[in-house]
């Protein structure tokens, strides 16, 4: 598969204890926009691999550069990544290491990561791996604005935990060509106003924001999964951040 007149090939990446399931309803908009889109799962969030908790950032990362051979993804036809959350230490290593294959990176309630960032430094290494807590626990760190009682359920039931060593690995990052790949924002459960005054601020989760060369920043107010909370929404801004990467 090959990028055509119609747009780049578009990978969708889904942030912690979340597989290539949670992009179906934004899937659905986008083949009515006749967009191809591929959700991945990364390694690690397979339920059914029996290695997925000794599963690295380093594993994860090379996943996607394996998906975007298979799509035959090239500098001469490069690929727009969506990442949401937590695939953001992903993403942010694989841009390092090939940015010529990304024509746009789009963050959805995220951002790329600094140079020795680490998800979860505290976490004890005999910790193998991390599942989705309680959701009265999730509320304190990310909204759960517009998720019904059934989609808490169907998030609850499908979670896989996340794998301890992608929660512990530092992000090592030494290309600075990563900052050139047009970005952008999607700005859910904080506003793309107070996000540029982080990342102006030097705010350790925001501060590479800074440095990106082209940045366009897209308000999509809801919580932190508008995949499943305002997925025709989403979807119609990553078909516009499509049509820009065009």
């Amino acid at each position: 598969m090959t990028t055509t007149s119609s747009g780049p090939t578009i990978i969708l990446i889904a942030g912690h204890w979340l597989g290539a399931w949670a992009w179906d309803d934004v899937r659905e908009h986008l083949d009515t926009d006749h967009s191809r889109a591929t959700a991945i799962t990364l390694p690690g969030l397979d339920p059914d691999d029996p290695a997925r908790s000794t599963r690295t950032l380093d594993d994860q990362a090379e996943a996607i550069g394996d998906i975007l051979a298979r799509l035959e993804v090239s500098e001469e036809h490069p690929a727009m990544i969506v990442a949401h959350s937590g695939a953001n230490a992903p993403v942010s290593l694989f841009l390092d290491r090939h940015p010529e294959l990304v024509q746009r990176v789009v963050w959805v309630d995220s951002g790329p990561v600094s140079t020795g960032s680490i998800f979860a430094p505290d976490l004890p290494e005999e910790v193998e791996e991390l599942p989705l807590p309680p959701f009265d626990v999730v509320a304190q760190q990310a909204s759960l604005e517009g998720l019904s009682a059934e989609t808490l359920e169907r998030f609850r039931a499908r979670a896989v935990p996340e794998p301890g060593p992608v929660l512990r690995q530092p992000v090592e990052l030494t290309n600075d060509s990563r900052r050139k790949v047009p970005t952008t924002l999607v700005c859910c459960s904080i506003t793309s106003a107070q996000v540029l005054d982080l990342a102006r601020g030097g705010h350790p989760m925001f501060a590479e924001v800074a440095n990106l060369e082209t940045l366009d920043v897209v308000d999509l107010p809801t919580g932190h999964w508008p995949m499943w909370s305002r997925a025709g929404d989403l979807a119609e801004v990553i078909q516009s951040a499509a049509s820009r990467a065009s």
